[in-house]
């Protein structure tokens, strides 16, 4: 179903006063403003994410929670991420992007205030999962915003763009995160999401575009399928490779089957679907759809095993661990410019193709490295490994998002981002299954792994040369 043009005055003083329609793009200042307001919203999400991940430990310590229950501050963001965010993109498409991304900002920067005030990990939990869904708002339409911020033709670049942003705040994180401990409580490193987050939203207020909306209604028993659907999977896989509760597992792994199952039937011939099966059916989204899925995978193997590897097989601080990791994203941002510049050029049949074979690449020498390597030995490895992925990432998500029909915009950007989320939590799964069933060094099996499913990902990818013949 196409959307139609409904006024959104939700922004009175925002520069474009008309809607636009999806190809269209603004130009110039306008452009870059829109894209600004996009990028630091975006970054906001990120950024607390990673952040929270290195201060985990000082924040377990002081509420008096352990290791294992700590957990579920990192847990609780991602499971409502991962189970609102086709909602979230469904209701976008009908009150407006640019709408349900100011929403999520205000929800970001309240839940911050709430974790901040939190006293109990129930209470950081439930601010979390807040956050989480405030995140999912931000990135269940962020790439939808770029479709209509830049011309089709330059849809590649914007993409990238937002890649590279992301990047940023997954490299920033353990910095930031760092300095903020070293001069303050934990508190503070969801303090300071206030005045980015104050800022992001004025920017959303002012510069990001009116887009059409949908005129159905919004599908709220859907929604809540999607959540006991998601949700019951994802908490019933961990209970299970944790054996924390075998038949609970078992319940919630069927409760979540049984809802998915449900929603498929509930969706089946709609012309604007909450589940996209109709994307799905799209050979060119399922393609790039899985191959954003498995290479999330590959990546998370590497991600959550390396600083284990390095702390425990590599001998390495905690510090050099950090430091370490870091050519990663930094990979990623070094090529993202170059990649932004042809992705509109080169179809991601050969882009994500040859992205994929270097990461993969990365990770097999990452493999034979001796127990004596140098730390310049271990970088440029992690480093080769991030430069593969950010060749893959833009051209792959932009043959997601131009491959689905116009009107769509809202579903295709939700499934670039469960593509995202979802590969990285069964990444988890896995390696936490490789972890409690492998003996001996189970980080080299997780690195192994993780070649595999990105070369496995690499040819996915490349069975979409045929259809440039």
């Amino acid at each position: 179903m196409a959307l139609r043009s409904v006024p959104d005055t939700s922004a009175p003083d925002a520069p474009a006063r008309r809607t636009l329609a999806e190809g269209e793009g603004l130009h110039g200042t306008a452009r870059a403003m829109a894209m600004f307001a996009v990028a630091l919203s975006v970054l906001l999400s990120v950024l607390d994410y990673a952040i929270a991940n290195v201060a985990l430990p000082t924040i377990a310590h002081d509420i008096h929670a352990s290791a294992s229950s700590s957990i579920w501050v990192i847990n609780a963001y991602q499971l409502a991420s991962v189970s609102t965010l086709l909602p979230l993109a469904s209701l976008g498409a009908r009150v407006g992007f640019a709408r349900l991304c100011r929403i999520g900002l205000g929800t970001f920067v309240v839940a911050s205030l709430l974790c901040a005030m939190s006293h109990t990990l129930l209470e950081l939990a439930l601010a979390r999962a807040l956050q989480g869904v405030g995140g999912a708002c931000i990135m269940s339409v962020n790439i939808a915003l770029v479709r209509f911020i830049y011309p089709h033709s330059q849809i590649g670049k914007g993409i990238s763009l937002n890649g590279m942003v992301v990047a940023t705040g997954v490299a920033l994180g353990p910095t930031i995160a760092s300095a903020v401990l070293s001069v303050a409580d934990w508190p503070w490193i969801f303090l300071i999401n206030l005045p980015l987050g104050g800022a992001a939203m004025v920017a959303a207020a002012f510069y990001l575009p009116r887009t059409p909306r949908s005129p159905s209604s919004f599908d709220l028993a859907s929604a809540v399928l999607n959540v006991v659907a998601f949700g019951g999977v994802i908490v019933g896989l961990d209970s299970l490779v944790h054996r924390s509760g075998p038949a609970l597992a078992v319940w919630l792994l069927a409760g979540g089957a049984g809802a998915f199952v449900q929603l498929a039937r509930r969706q089946a011939g709609r012309s604007d679907p909450m589940l996209p099966i109709d994307l799905l059916a799209v050979p060119d989204f399922l393609v790039a759809f899985g191959v954003g899925f498995g290479a999330f995978v590959a990546s998370n193997f590497f991600i959550i095993s390396m600083p284990f590897a390095l702390q425990s097989v590599l001998h390495r601080s905690a510090v050099a661990t950090g430091l370490l990791i870091t050519p990663w994203p930094v990979g990623i941002v070094a090529i993202s410019l170059f990649v932004g510049r042809v992705a509109d050029r080169v179809p991601a049949a050969i882009l994500s193709s040859i992205g994929l074979c270097v990461t993969g690449t990365g990770f097999v020498l990452l493999c034979l490295l001796p127990p004596d390597a140098g730390n310049l030995d271990i970088a440029w490895r992690i480093g080769l490994a991030g430069v593969g992925f950010g060749i893959f990432q833009p051209p792959n998500n932009r043959a997601m998002m131009v491959s689905a029909p116009r009107g769509r915009s809202g579903s295709a950007s939700g499934m670039v981002s469960v593509a995202r989320l979802s590969g990285q939590t069964m990444g988890a799964i896995f390696v936490a299954l490789t972890f409690g069933f492998v003996t001996h060094d189970p980080t080299l099996r997780c690195m192994e792994l993780a070649a595999a499913c990105a070369f496995l990902s690499a040819l996915l990818s490349a069975s979409r040369l045929r259809a440039l013949r």
